[in-house]
């Protein structure tokens, strides 16, 4: 009797695994997909520094003398929320076809606005 239903169960199993029906699922053409790759302008953040004094007048550092190539961005005081302090300056590389505008304090309506040193065409 053993035999019988292992022959039967064997048999089941073998008609089963023929049941089996395999279909494509993707039979439309996939789309193509392509990389835009768009380059935006980098947005600077920066902090306007205003300061409610104006700066020292004293004279932060003695420029040195020039160097071929190379222009010295004089050194200024930074205004740092207390306080002014002083900031040393600094060689800057020259740029052809730009002209150095060095760090400075402007006045304005509502107090004295640092601009930060910047290479301008022209």
């Amino acid at each position: 009797m053993l035999s019988i239903r292992f022959v039967a169960l064997t048999g089941l199993i073998v008609l089963a695994s023929g049941c089996v029906e395999e279909r494509v699922v993707h039979d439309r053409p996939r789309p193509v997909v392509r990389e835009v790759i768009v380059e935006r302008p980098v947005q600077r953040e920066y902090v306007e520094v205003v300061a409610p004094q104006p700066p020292p007048v004293r004279i932060v550092e003695v420029e040195p003398q020039p160097r071929p190539g190379y222009i010295w961005s004089r050194g200024h005081w930074y205004w740092n929320g207390n306080a002014y302090v002083a900031v040393p300056g600094h060689w800057e590389v020259v740029r052809p076809g730009y002209r150095y505008v060095h760090p400075h304090w402007d006045r304005g309506n509502d107090g004295w606005h640092f601009r930060v040193g910047a290479w301008i065409s022209g």
